[in-house]
């Protein structure tokens, strides 16, 4: 299979629906275990899921996919019928998320352009195997149901003893509006019946290879007469659990009418013509308009993120464009009102702009936070621990490009915390804590960052014994005396670094920490980690909210200009060197309103040469990050603007190292400003009184 045909829209909207299925399916199973059993609605909408994956695959002619989601959906059929069906419930949440990893394998292989041809005959036992379990000893509808292998086999096979007198019937199907690709959903309905009925015919009748039924399917509906032994209740139930129906028009016919239909079948399929009314040519020939094949009444669509990159990309350009016609020296200098009020307007338009962009690009972090429920369900069980998994504010929305990239690094700590950090349960009895463990994963906005903070009630880290493993290793060189908490905390992030004594399925090869650090600095993050021994540790993973565009504070030191995000700044002032104080070891200090600061001299901290060293010349700016704040000394402030932000170059990042810089900016005037990140200068905690 080539990517070429991967990227055939077919081929992308099942890769999407599948995928979006398997992962509603997922949490539901974790759900459904927490309540310790299925509701007659989860039971209903998982046989829903397993009906659409059986049919989509099969139309794709994925087979092990269809056969595999045909036998789940057989289970549920029985659960359907029977709701007092005894079950072991512990093992089919088994066998169910064992399938839904299967169909996330075959899903990357689709996706990677390869055939998935993965062995699931295992599998299919396994779960054949508990289909029969739960049948035997117990009596359902005898008569065969339209979802099971028994009907296909009696549907084809074995007519001739069922009844020699078929029956005629005769089904329009109108979809939901938003249901989207009518075409290749009326495609799947007809080709999952044609093991149950003799014979069945269609309108339109070439659905699969025109693009522009959809048309007609949503004006007239899809019409479909068949002939066949099976009893109405069981193909009317066929036809209601059509997913994504509206309305179900359903009847018996006469052999008579359904002669009729079949004479106009068999003459379109002749012909090859296809007549859509002129209300279908009015809505096609919008669809061609709009190039997104949706219908123009349709309120959301589809858009690849490389369009959305791209549009981000326009508005940082039109950003810069407007900074640098709106604060042209020459212009400035000119007072003109009408400019003004001109420039005044395009800044708003401007700002409405990316505002709108960025709420486009916005998605929240509930589905990658759900997904690690599975993660503690399954490595709970492996490592006999007793875990629950607390998640908080995952309705918090990051950029799209970001949450991809935290998806591996937040799977990486919890497994560690499971592991490393939660304590056996006669440990935590002995320590005097509740048997059942806690890790908590929350995440909130903190100014133009977001927090993904993952706490766990553990053991803690024991310094000592990070800073002799780290010795042993070659990872440090100074001495215990000499580093601080968060310094030695750190440590864990070095590549190689592990506290494991011996090597598991889990963890002890000294990966995985290093890969978190990485992951999250490749975004302009950082990673914080926090521990007390015996209470627990916390990790914190601190995350642009955007990459693209920020509200800065201009300022220049010397020649150089500076910038600092708005939402750090909580205030300037000036003050006299009569103000300032040193503590112990010398470092600057200002007292304001019973709080003391230190001060970050910036022409000092990056050796600019310039005029202004004394407090009464320049201007102090106070800065907050993660409630630890202190003073930046600069010589002015030049003004608040909208900024691009721009990487620094990779030999900047490689070699020089330099601290406290966060990326860098064109302004105006066409020169370039360095963008601070104030969370690595050295901070005071604000509770700190003097």
């Amino acid at each position: 299979m080539s990517n070429a045909y991967i990227d055939e829209p077919l081929m992308e909207a099942y890769v999407y629906e599948t995928s979006q299925i398997i992962d509603t399916l997922e949490q539901l199973m974790i759900s459904s275990e927490n309540d310790g059993t299925f509701s007659e609605d989860n039971i209903n909408e998982i046989f829903r899921f397993m009906h659409t994956i059986k049919g989509s695959s099969a139309m794709m002619m994925f087979n092990d996919i269809s056969a595999l989601a045909h036998r789940m959906e057989d289970i549920f059929f029985v659960f359907r019928e029977d709701r007092n069906v005894e079950y072991d419930f512990t093992l089919l949440v088994d066998v169910i998320l064992e399938s839904i990893d299967f169909f996330k394998i075959e899903l990357m292989k689709i996706k990677e352009g390869e055939i998935p041809d993965g062995e699931n005959a295992e599998l299919i036992e396994k779960v054949s195997n508990y289909l029969e379990s739960i049948r035997q000893d117990k009596v359902i509808d005898s008569k065969p149901k339209v979802v099971t292998d028994d009907l296909m086999k009696t549907s084809k096979n074995e007519t001739s003893n069922i009844d020699s007198n078929p029956s005629y019937y005769k089904a329009t199907i109108h979809f939901k509006k938003d249901a989207d690709m009518e075409n290749i959903r009326a495609y799947s309905v007809v080709h999952n019946m044609v093991d149950i009925v003799e014979e069945v015919i269609y309108k339109p009748n070439d659905v699969i290879d025109n693009d522009d039924s959809c048309a007609e399917i949503r004006v007239n509906g899809f019409m479909v007469a068949c002939k066949t032994n099976i009893e109405r209740e069981q193909i009317q139930s066929y036809f209601a659990d059509t997913i994504f129906l509206e309305s179900l028009d359903f009847a018996e016919i006469t052999e008579q009418e359904y002669g009729s239909l079949l004479k106009i079948y068999q003459q379109q399929e002749a012909s090859e013509e296809i007549k859509v009314s002129e209300e279908c040519s009015k809505i096609v020939e919008k669809k061609v308009k709009h190039e997104v094949g949706i219908s123009s009444k349709q309120s959301i669509i589809s858009v690849n993120v490389d369009k959305l990159d791209s549009l981000m990309d326009m508005v940082g350009e039109l950003v810069i464009s407007e900074a640098m016609v709106t604060q042209n020296p020459e212009v400035m200098s000119l007072e003109i009102e009408s400019f003004d009020k001109a420039s005044r307007q395009l800044h708003k338009i401007t700002g409405e702009l990316q505002d709108l962009v960025m709420a486009i690009r916005m998605v929240p972090l509930s589905t990658t936070f759900m997904k690690m429920h599975r993660i503690v369900r399954d490595m709970t069980r492996k490592l006999e621990k007793n875990v629950v998994l607390d998640i908080l504010g995952e309705e918090t929305e990051v950029d799209k490009n970001i949450i991809e990239k935290i998806a591996d690094p937040l799977m990486h700590i919890i497994r560690n915390a499971l592991d490393h950090g939660i304590e056996s349960e006669e440990e935590r009895i002995d320590a005097g804590k509740d048997a059942q463990g806690t890790v908590t994963l929350e995440a909130k906005n903190s100014g133009s960052d977001v927090l993904i903070i993952i706490k766990d009630d553990g053991k803690g880290l024991n310094k000592k014994t990070l800073y002799n493993k780290a010795l042993l290793q070659g990872l440090v060189s100074g001495s215990y005396e000499d580093m601080g908490d968060r310094e030695i905390y750190n440590l864990i992030l070095n590549p190689g670094f592990s506290t494991k004594e011996e090597v598991t399925e889990f963890s002890g090869r000294g990966v995985g920490m290093d890969v978190v650090a990485k992951n999250i600095e490749s975004i302009g993050g950082t990673v914080i980690v926090e521990s007390e021994l015996g209470v627990g540790t916390t990790i914190i993973l601190k995350i642009p909210l955007t990459l693209a565009i920020i509200e800065g504070m201009n300022i220049k030191v010397g020649s150089s200009r500076f910038t600092l995000p708005i939402v750090s700044i909580k205030e300037s002032f000036r003050s006299k060197n009569s103000d300032i104080i040193k503590d112990t070891e010398g470092q600057e200090m200002i007292m304001v309103r019973g709080l003391c600061y230190p001060i970050v001299r910036l022409h000092k901290f990056y050796s600019i040469p310039t005029q202004v060293t004394t407090y009464n010349e320049g201007i102090l700016i106070m800065v907050e990050e993660n409630n630890r704040s202190c003073c930046i000394f600069a010589d002015e402030l030049l003004g608040q603007q909208q900024v691009v932000v721009k990487t620094l170059p990779d030999y900047v990042k490689r070699y020089k190292q330099i601290k406290g810089l966060g990326g860098c900016t064109l302004l105006g005037d066409g020169s370039i400003s360095l963008i601070l990140d104030v969370g690595e200068f050295e901070l005071s905690n604000m509770s700190d009184k003097i």
